[in-house]
């Protein structure tokens, strides 16, 4: 009787065919990869910021500032699909948002971004709010060209004050406020916000018989500024007529307007105006005013120590900064009055 076939017994030439199949190698399992941590989201962020900058007392034009700066990134990176936390934003992000303010604008309005954004990362690093460093660590400022800003001529003032010689309420104003920036170069935020409460010693800001003004410099402190002859009888001649305004008895501000306070803005849109009328070419806005302020007393051989309390100035630099345009025209006066080598 025949044997039963097996059916478990390999054959060698089985083996040999297996052997000579190659195993397939056991793929490595992939290594978890670290996962880049999440930080909070900018644009809460900036709110928070804000706060923060309200409760430091900032002012308010270096708020909008500041902020607005923030924005511009914020608007950059939400239109790059670039991260929106602020551990996801890099350097290159900060470059490339310079480079399309620079772009879109200019190397003045992409500096101003630039150093908003340096305070705004400073800030987060101190609050915790990154664990890596700073996104502006290795980001350089844009450049901006140094460009001359003179002050104001003798003539250009006095064609400023033909434009206002009228007797009408906004000519009075005009008049007064132009003549105050001619004699301390005040900032503009501080001359909008001189209030005229003459029953109330703690709110009142004028003082024409005494030819002073209080104002409130950056920061919240408080300086009295003094204004000459001129300027208190135009400011006389302005309170005056002030007295039957419509928002007198209800508003504080000692600038008023047809719609109320004489913001900043409108201040610079009147002095917008009157260089037009008057002929001066570029703008002239308070800044120029501070230049023309710091030339005049010093070419008049005034001290730079006493045009920082007239100008409520912390340092000499400010001087300098303000002063610089027609330094060496000054230096060159001085010179012909008292050359070394004219008195051998």
């Amino acid at each position: 009787m025949p044997a039963e076939p097996t059916t478990n017994v390999i054959s060698l030439a089985d083996r040999t065919r297996r052997s000579a199949t190659p195993r397939a190698r056991r793929q490595p399992r992939p290594r978890p990869q670290p996962v880049a941590p999440m930080g909070a989201p900018l644009a809460a962020i900036v709110e928070s910021w804000r706060l923060a900058l309200e409760e430091a007392n900032k002012s308010p034009r270096t708020i909008e500032a500041y902020i607005g700066a923030a924005e511009t990134l914020l608007r950059y990176l939400r239109g790059h699909d670039l991260p929106l936390d602020t551990e996801g934003v890099q350097a290159a992000h900060i470059r490339a948002c310079l480079k399309a303010e620079l772009d879109r604008t200019s190397p003045v309005s992409a500096h101003k971004v630039y150093r908003g954004l340096s305070v705004f990362w400073k800030w987060i690093a101190a609050e915790g709010e990154r664990t890596g460093e700073s996104p502006m660590t290795n980001v350089e400022a844009p450049t901006v060209t140094k460009k001359v800003k003179p002050p104001l001529t003798e003539e250009e003032i006095s064609a400023l004050l033909k434009a206002c010689s009228g007797s009408s309420f906004t000519d009075r104003r005009d008049t007064a406020i132009i003549r105050i920036l001619i004699d301390n170069g005040m900032r503009v935020s501080g001359l909008a916000g001189l209030r005229y409460v003459p029953d109330n010693p703690q709110r009142n800001d004028v003082w024409p018989s005494r030819h002073q003004l209080r104002i409130r410099l950056k920061g919240g402190d408080e300086h009295i500024a003094p204004i000459g002859k001129r300027a208190a009888a135009a400011l006389d001649r302005y309170l005056r007529m002030r007295a039957g305004n419509r928002y007198a008895v209800e508003l504080d501000w000692l600038w008023l307007s047809p719609k109320g306070q004489l913001t900043v803005r409108g201040i610079q849109q009147m002095l917008d105006r009157r260089g037009q009328q008057a002929g001066i070419e570029g703008r002239v806005h308070p800044h120029r005013f501070r230049r023309t302020t710091a030339h005049m007393w010093l070419e008049e051989g005034g001290d730079p120590l006493d045009l920082m309390q007239v100008a409520g100035w912390r340092s000499l630099s400010m001087v300098q900064l303000y002063a610089a345009e027609k330094a060496g025209d000054r230096a060159r006066k001085v010179h012909a009055r008292l050359s070394p080598g004219d008195r051998i």
